[in-house]
């Protein structure tokens, strides 16, 4: 069970924009690790992009599964995992970083922020501590 993206976006007017985004491509080849992040990138827009305000959804890509959750402010968070992965887990992890994102990064820069010039760090420490590890064996 794994997590590979964790992104934050804004569903505005007309379109949506990444706000904040982490990754985990590490069990990827090395040489795939960039096209594999654009596409997690760009389905996370996608998929925001189509659901409307005030929705949770979960969406089969590939031999992924993506969880999106749009709020009614327009704040929307996309979780990108496997498909064993608990749908739940998702959701729970997307309801804590919106709240949490909202409280601290100014509504006006929703607007017009981009992962370069919002500052909210949390995205990969909630990635790496919701990763579930698997025992080696």
């Amino acid at each position: 069970m794994r997590l590979y993206s964790l992104s934050v976006l804004y569903k505005g007017d007309p379109k949506v924009h990444l706000l904040k985004a982490a990754y985990d491509v590490s069990t990827f080849n090395f040489f795939q690790r960039s096209s594999v992040q654009e596409f997690m990138t760009f389905t996370s827009q996608l998929i925001a992009e189509r659901s409307p305000l005030g929705s949770r959804a979960s969406v089969k890509e590939q031999e992924y599964l993506c969880h999106v959750y749009v709020r009614n402010d327009g704040l929307a968070g996309v979780v990108i995992a496997d498909n064993e992965y608990p749908q739940r887990v998702c959701f729970t992890l997307l309801d804590k970083v919106l709240d949490e994102f909202s409280r601290q990064v100014s509504k006006m820069d929703w607007l017009s922020g981009s992962p370069a010039t919002i500052s909210y760090s949390a995205l990969d420490g909630y990635l790496s501590k919701y990763q579930v590890q698997t025992p080696k064996t």
